[in-house]
């Protein structure tokens, strides 16, 4: 089990190296992602895009560009089309997301000939490793899905089980959370809640162990369950996943993580063929190379 983003770039190291198809990867954070990945052993790339604007920005880099295949595609709706092809072909085990608008991107992911749908839901998880936190912890969907329902619900805990199936986690402990620990009809994530812990119980959704609703101390804190009385429930203090009601919840979290935590993360789109990594030009360094190692984990799961 990977308790750390050292340890899952260390177990990458000992994988048959994967490789990730960059859509428009004239972009000068994704490339120096891309160069580290490569340098660690973690992945190869394929780099699709303006190849005269690729090898200007290499040559700042410092990167050989010798050592990597490059496709020349003016237009960037066209390179990520050819991208994305590669990887539908088997040609590649990632999709990467290089200077190309999200909207456009997203479109050829889901493009019916070329493209990695598959009939899951598609949804965001994030991994972060956290200071004084001495596990990985698995959130979702923090960028993807507005206002999920409880079948999506259902099927966001679905990918990011897998997941975290990929990282070495068994059996994962998932919280869907809420603002108390209780059932109130009034408050419909509470109910949902209750309804993933039953479907959980049935064998509705498998490999995991759910209870909710939580809230976020008792998801996270084992002295919090401790003083509330509440060591009894499936989940005390250790949650592995945690399940957001919404996109405001889930995302407001991980930007104050992200901007005010000792914590370091990586993120994927899942749901899809082969794991999809969509970073932002905002996400730090490392979280763009943590991203890539995640996705060649999965890759080797999916494998």
């Amino acid at each position: 089990m990977m308790k750390t983003f050292n340890e899952l770039l260390e177990q990458v190291k000992s994988l048959p190296m994967k490789k990730v198809a960059v859509a428009c990867a004239q972009d000068d954070a994704v490339l120096e992602a891309v160069k580290a990945a490569k340098d660690m052993g973690i992945a190869d790339a394929i780099l699709v895009g303006d190849e005269a604007k690729i090898k200007t920005i290499a040559d700042v880099l410092k990167m050989n560009i010798k050592d990597y295949e490059i496709i020349d595609v003016k237009d960037d709706y066209e390179a990520a089309l050819t991208a994305v092809k590669m990887v539908h072909d088997g040609e590649a085990d990632m999709y990467m997301k290089g200077l190309i608008d999200t909207k456009s991107f997203l479109r050829s992911v889901l493009d019916k000939e070329v493209g990695l749908r598959t009939d899951k839901t598609l949804s965001h998880v994030a991994v972060f490793d956290i200071k004084d936190i001495d596990r990985l912890l698995f959130m979702s969907d923090v960028a993807f899905i507005p206002y999920p329902d409880l079948e999506t619900k259902a099927n966001i805990i679905r990918n990011t089980v897998e997941v975290a199936h990929a990282c070495g986690i068994a059996n994962p402990k998932v919280a869907p959370l809420a603002a108390v620990e209780v059932v109130n009809p009034k408050m419909e994530c509470t109910v949902d809640a209750e309804k993933l812990t039953q479907m959980c119980e049935n064998g509705e959704i498998e490999g995991c162990v759910v209870d909710g609703p939580l809230s976020m101390d008792l998801a996270i804190e084992p002295e919090a369950a401790y003083h509330k009385g509440t060591t009894d429930r499936k989940i005390v203090g250790d949650a592995d996943i945690l399940l957001f009601p919404d996109i405001d919840a889930g995302n407001i979290t991980y930007k104050t993580l992200v901007h005010t935590a000792d914590a370091v993360n990586g993120n994927i789109l899942t749901g899809t063929k082969a794991p999809v990594i969509l970073t932002s030009r905002s996400d730090e360094f490392d979280a763009k190379v943590n991203s890539i190692a995640l996705a060649a984990v999965v890759a080797n799961n999916l494998a």
